[in-house]
């Protein structure tokens, strides 16, 4: 069930192909009141020093007031305020807490709420819940916070995305690309190609009322082409950033490979700067692979520690590279390892040769033996560190290699965003397409409405029920 409302066919009447669905904020089957008060935890559910309890809603303020003592009624103070209190249960004081109270229209929800700062104790986390709960609050649901923002006009949805997206972020540039997002740049450049469309889509409509009249041929007027070829360009260019997008916030996958005793697994404690996989002159060491999290030049990374390859008639070892060789092939990219004490064998070069990810080669233990690299090498020290920062900048670019984004730009990494923009620009080309053929304004008039309702549906001035409800629940109880 959803309101969207899709504009007209062609073929049909002419105030149905113009029609763009209505800008509605409560488009959902709700069980409980979208206002009526809400609690949760904000805060890990873990002990701590401190925890921080969300309340919202209608009323909030008043059901929270008779809970707490020591100063005035908190419906009767101001907001972006914080007090002193004391949360009582009948006849015993819980604990000390900070209240911090928010108002509407000038609060994160957009509706009157609070902030109840305690101890981070879990008895004292679990009792002030249950007593909040039955003094009239109800759980919240997964990004109902949030939610409630977008409902109320605090925020569009590409925002409300970015939010969860914070949340998420597993790397300090994850963390910046997604507040660049909840700053709102996105929203920024949609709602420019917007109005610009709106404009072309006004000289449509006096070139449908006034057939007549010189300025009917507005529609395909000099402006009215450049402002097409404007949004054009401020939607393709947002579409090729999502797979850099993607990458800053899912991470991939990298494999150091390499023959036995070539340095593997001091590579791999070097990047994690931890000491996790044994380090042993003896060949064979590494029998299953090692993983663990990394962050290179901002990008997530799941490092992989391989067996190394040689030949062998042990059958634990012969396990090992055969697990080896399916992380090889799952990586996103390989670095393998060249020790420089016995330089690139052929058997080095036919492993290379098999493998189908981008492959970065380490001319490693160049300490010992000072031999200079070869051209497609890079020269490091797994023991000494000396060119990790080369090594850490080639893994870099080998992942974000085809990738489009510059520096300060900002990168789209929703699914949802790729898949709308895509539709609004395939609506354009049929748009033009169509123009270049003569077709009528009335006709014209159809595909420009459904580019309209796609940028709509991508900052939530048009969407559905069914689409919110799946984008919130993927938010943190308590966001």
């Amino acid at each position: 069930m959803g309101i969207l409302r899709r504009a007209g066919r062609r073929g049909q009447p002419r105030d149905a192909a113009l029609a763009l669905p209505p800008v509605n904020r409560y488009p959902f089957r709700v069980i409980h009141a979208p206002d009526d008060p809400i609690v949760a935890l904000a805060t890990a559910p873990a002990p701590s020093a401190l925890a921080v309890i969300r309340l919202s809603g209608h009323g909030s303020l008043a059901l929270l007031s008779p809970l707490v003592r020591g100063g005035p009624a908190l419906e009767s103070l101001p907001g972006h305020t914080v007090h002193l209190r004391t949360v009582h249960d009948a006849d015993e004081d819980i604990d000390q807490v900070m209240v911090a109270v928010y108002r509407a229209p000038r609060s994160y929800t957009g509706e009157d709420g609070a902030e109840v700062i305690c101890h981070g104790s879990m008895p004292v986390i679990q009792r002030l819940l249950a007593l909040f709960s039955r003094a009239g609050f109800r759980p919240a649901g997964p990004g109902e916070f949030t939610q409630r923002a977008f409902l109320n006009g605090r925020m569009d949805l590409t925002r409300a995305e970015a939010v969860n997206e914070i949340v998420r972020a597993r790397t300090d540039r994850a963390r910046g690309l997604a507040l660049q997002r909840l700053s709102g740049a996105i929203e920024g450049q949609i709602r420019a190609a917007r109005e610009n469309l709106v404009d072309v889509r006004a000289a449509l409509e006096v070139s449908i009322d006034y057939p007549d009249e010189e300025d009917g041929a507005a529609a395909g007027g000099p402006q009215a082409g450049e402002r097409l070829l404007a949004v054009v360009g401020i939607l393709e260019a947002l579409a090729r950033t999502y797979h850099r997008g993607r990458i800053f916030q899912d991470g991939v996958a990298v494999a150091i490979a390499g023959a036995t005793n070539s340095g593997k697994s001091s590579l791999f404690n070097l990047l994690l700067r931890q000491e996790r996989a044994i380090v042993s002159e003896i060949h064979g060491t590494t029998r299953d692979y090692l993983e663990g999290q990394v962050s290179i030049e901002g990008i997530p990374v799941r490092l992989f520690d391989t067996a190394g390859i040689r030949p062998s008639s042990d059958p634990l070892e012969i396990e090992g590279m055969r697990r080896a060789e399916e992380v090889i092939r799952a990586a996103d990219v390989v670095v393998y390892m060249v020790d420089s004490q016995a330089g690139i064998r052929p058997s080095d070069e036919a492993f290379i040769a098999g493998i189908a990810r981008p492959v970065i080669r380490a001319w490693n233990k160049v300490d010992l033996t000072g031999r200079a690299a070869p051209p497609d090498c890079i020269a490091v020290s797994a023991v000494t560190g000396a060119g990790i920062e080369d090594l850490e900048s080639a893994i870099a670019a080998a992942i974000l290699e085809g990738t489009s984004g510059e520096a300060g730009q900002p990168l789209i990494d929703s699914a949802r965003q790729r898949d709308l923009i895509d539709r609004a620009l395939e609506s354009l080309a049929r748009f033009r397409q169509a123009q270049g053929e003569g077709m009528p304004p009335d006709i014209l008039a159809v595909d420009l409405a459904e580019a309209l309702e796609a940028l709509g549906e991508i900052t939530g001035e048009v969407t559905s029920a069914e689409i919110l409800e799946r984008m919130f629940s993927t938010f943190c109880v308590g966001k």
